[in-house]
């Protein structure tokens, strides 16, 4: 896929899972839709404002499903068919739920099992099954990924546009192996490369199901990440920041929300393009939006932060048009802000189990001669704070914005902003 599109070495997603889906489905950083956590005993997730990427598509004549984790919202009003998705099949939270019934003290606990859902748009969400450690390795051979060929095939038979959310299970915890690739990896990382033979194999899966529908040329595919890796996590070791420092667990390094991302369209998106022009999340809903011919679909009663990518997907621009992005932490705070080569890190954590840290000064770093992070530009010398100039212009602007449009707070019923 890599080889017959474009793959992007500066992809940049938001500090967890939920705020990196959200900033996808809405075009804005989730600090504005108050979505950078999920919430307790508040619902999180997208408030009614927000408008989502499948909303847009819907409106341009798509017809639109889901197919695997959410997390952006686990109540009625709140799912994936209150917003903009005609079909869904999936968790509303997160993977990890499979697990909580394998201990012995879950039925105490008073929480109901977790269960897959299922909904069409104008009707509520249903329970179907229950999310448990029996169904985890088998859930994307089984149901995700049929359901997602089931919905190419279809839409590709009745000649309608069709935009297709799979979010593949694969490689949360807690993991289990599909039986099929179980132990074909022993000397190649073991149950981490297992779980990665399957998932390239799936990919694989779906980019035949396109052929073999006729439509291989009329169709965009992308793939990406929601967030860097976590070798930490001792259920499957494996995994690597490459030369990027950090991890998951160590926001705002590269290491923490650096990730995949690439795009593939036979005839359209040139191929073999390696690049290391700036894209994030954020981008996607108006660079899809610009894709579809429906550009005066995006929202302009709010800010929307992404920029409209498709001129450079298609090979008629020589840049994304993005040359800054901000990391926002799971306080809601400013975490770093990178403006071309150059990174500035007001704060940062070093593990799971620690603190975020402020430093006494900005860190200054240069990625392209030091992706490790290693060489703090302020500490070589003082003569490199006109850097900070086009990175504070940038924190001005997103202020400026939040004062004109307040930000959404967590689980807050939000509706819209007042009309003049």
């Amino acid at each position: 896929m890599a080889r017959e599109g474009i793959r992007f070495n500066n992809y940049s997603v938001e500090v967890q899972c939920a705020p990196s889906r959200s900033a996808i489905m809405t075009g804005r950083m989730s600090v504005r839709s108050g979505t950078y956590k999920v919430t307790f005993g508040l619902p999180y997730g997208l408030a009614p404002f927000e408008y989502t990427i499948a909303q847009l598509l819907s409106d341009a004549g798509y017809a639109t499903a889901l197919y695997g984790k959410w997390y952006l919202g686990d109540v009625q009003g709140r799912l994936p068919n209150d917003k903009g998705f005609d079909d869904w099949w999936g968790i509303p939270n997160s993977w990890d739920e499979a697990g909580y019934t394998s201990y012995p003290l879950s039925k105490e606990s008073g929480m109901k099992p977790p269960m897959i859902l299922e909904g069409k748009k104008g009707r509520p969400s249903t329970p179907v099954m229950r999310l448990d450690l029996k169904v985890r390795g088998i859930v994307d051979q089984k149901y995700l990924i049929p359901k997602t060929i089931d919905s190419i095939k279809r839409n590709a038979a009745a000649k309608k546009p069709f935009f297709v959310y799979l979010a593949y299970s694969e490689m949360h915890p807690p993991v289990v192996v599909n039986p099929d690739f179980a132990g074909n990896s022993p000397q190649r990382g073991g149950v981490y490369s297992d779980l990665l033979g399957e998932m390239d194999f799936r990919v694989g899966q779906i980019l035949d199901a396109i052929k073999e529908a006729g439509i291989d040329d009329n169709t965009l595919v992308v793939l990406t990440s929601d967030n860097g890796s976590a070798p930490s996590i001792p259920v499957a070791p494996g995994g690597s920041s490459g030369p990027w420092r950090g991890d998951f667990f160590t926001p705002p390094f590269e290491g923490s929300y650096r990730t995949a991302g690439m795009v593939r369209w036979p005839g359209h998106v040139p191929a073999g393009i390696v690049t290391n022009e700036m894209l994030a999340a954020v981008d996607w809903l108006p660079t899809l939006a610009g894709i579809a011919g429906a550009p005066n679909l995006v929202p302009k009663d709010r800010p929307i932060d992404g920029i409209d990518a498709s001129a450079f997907m298609l090979g008629k621009s020589q840049t994304t048009g993005r040359d800054s992005y901000m990391l926002f932490g799971l306080d809601g705070g400013l975490m770093s802000i990178k403006w071309k080569i150059y990174k500035a890190v007001f704060r940062y954590s070093t593990g799971l189990e620690e603190p975020i840290i402020q430093p006494q000064f900005p860190m200054m770093y240069d990625l392209s001669g030091d992706p490790g992070e290693h060489v703090n530009l302020f500490a070589t010398k003082l003569d490199n704070s006109w850097i900070l100039e086009p990175m504070l212009r940038e924190v001005f602007k997103y202020e400026m914005s939040a004062r004109k449009y307040p930000n959404i707070k967590p689980g807050e019923d939000f509706k819209g902003y007042p009309t003049k």
